[in-house]
């Protein structure tokens, strides 16, 4: 019985030790990612914004989101470093039959209701208010 405390210490203390150690393993490992970031870098920030890396400063980076258009974010916000393409940037080509595509897809324009022409007044009130 006078086993039974130190056992339940140990059994609470042991998986909070665990996690405090992944916890700052995961920190250094983001932490290391950040400060090996370079010029030409392809990236992922927290936002989930793809970027490409322009300028490294002490504090923040300098990402090219598309052609021409550079911001400045804080070196904190990069998540991801992604693999350098060593085949060159993959082209997007389309497939040779595109005959079944939009033939199913929904419409999302507006149709008018039909309505017959020689339709009265009195008509139209009772048929709108079967719908």
């Amino acid at each position: 019985m006078e086993l039974l405390f130190p056992l339940l210490i140990v059994a609470l203390l042991v998986p909070m030790f665990l996690n405090v150690r992944k916890q700052k393993r995961a920190l250094a490992d983001t932490q290391s990612l950040q400060d090996s970031l370079k010029v030409g870098d392809e990236v992922v920030t927290t936002a989930g914004l793809y970027a490409r890396v322009v300028l490294v400063e002490d504090d923040t980076v300098d990402l090219e989101i598309a052609d021409g258009i550079v911001t400045t974010w804080s070196r904190a916000v990069v998540r991801e470093v992604l693999p350098a393409d060593t085949d060159g940037e993959e082209e997007f080509t389309a497939p040779d039959d595109i005959s079944g595509i939009g033939e199913t897809s929904p419409s999302l324009e507006k149709k008018a209701p039909e309505v017959p022409a020689d339709e009265t007044v009195e008509q139209t009130a009772r048929r709108l208010d079967k719908e």
